[in-house]
């Protein structure tokens, strides 16, 4: 299979949905959201719709009304600068509203989640800012000692049980039980589209020993075969209209540069106002 980068954010965001979807009703989750019209945008923007309904899910017990998350791949680590900028994201997001407090601080909460433990991070945070670090097991830590409650979680440390697509967002997934696991609880979510999403990124992440599973399970062959076929179409599509909306979207980006609104850019590029404003949010 060719290399190339692995687009963890989309994953990511498709495996936090599954994760939360007992209280899905009760939440907006905005993915790359624009904190303002320059181009700052945090990873996953949560919004609580009501606020006395408690989130079931552990890691979204520390939740309020307005919830940033940063994600930082296996890839990644979680740096001191890392901790600053979200922060400086979060109070940018507080400020740059209309009305004074539209945003109330008080309903503000952070959470980091990465795949390696930040000591050098939580070290200057204890030292500098007063922060420390309550471990509340199963991967979840509060950052105690900030006004805006912060919570820390370390995928691989999360619980399977309670957090499992979470959990194995990983590129160190074993062949036998830890992959046959996976491929039988994919199966009952084969067609949803978050499923599939999360389902992929994973396989890519952990293409060798997929294909060492595959070579000793013909069950598995089966289960990718039409999978397979599907993603060969799809992508060949995919291809060309993603080509046409990345010039698009160039095109946009230049005219808003030179102070456009969104009707007079969709005039001026024969498109209508939803798709401008769709790719101006990409």
């Amino acid at each position: 299979m060719e290399k190339r980068k692995l687009q963890w954010h989309p994953g990511f965001c498709a495996a936090l949905r599954i994760t939360l979807e007992s209280d899905l009703e009760y939440l907006e989750i905005h993915e790359e959201y624009l904190l303002s019209k320059k181009p700052l945008q945090v990873d996953v923007l949560i919004v609580k719709k009501l606020k006395d309904v408690a989130i079931r899910k552990s890691i979204g017990e520390i939740f309020r009304r307005y919830n940033i998350i940063e994600y930082k791949s296996p890839e990644d680590h979680l740096s001191i600068n890392d901790f600053y900028k979200v922060y400086g994201y979060a109070c940018i997001y507080q400020a740059d509203t209309d009305r004074v407090k539209e945003v109330d601080p008080e309903e503000l909460t952070i959470t980091f989640v990465c795949s390696h433990y930040p000591r050098e991070m939580l070290r200057h945070l204890k030292a500098v800012r007063g922060i420390t670090v309550e471990d509340r097991g199963n991967g979840i830590y509060d950052l105690k000692g900030d006004p805006i409650p912060m919570q820390l979680l370390v995928t691989p440390r999360l619980s399977a049980e309670e957090n499992y697509w979470l959990q194995n967002l990983r590129t160190d997934l074993k062949a036998g039980t830890e992959i046959r696991t996976l491929m039988s609880r994919y199966e009952e979510h084969r067609r949803a589209k978050d499923y599939e999403a999360v389902m992929d990124l994973i396989a890519r992440a952990n293409w060798e020993q997929m294909e060492v599973e595959k070579k000793m399970c013909d069950a598995l062959n089966e289960l990718f075969a039409e999978e397979l076929k599907e993603a060969d179409d799809k992508g060949r599509e995919k291809g060309v209209n993603e080509g046409r909306e990345q010039l698009l979207r160039e095109q946009i980006a230049k005219k808003r540069e030179k102070g456009k609104n969104v009707s007079e850019i969709a005039e001026e590029l024969e498109t209508d106002e939803q798709t401008v404003r769709k790719l101006m949010s990409q």
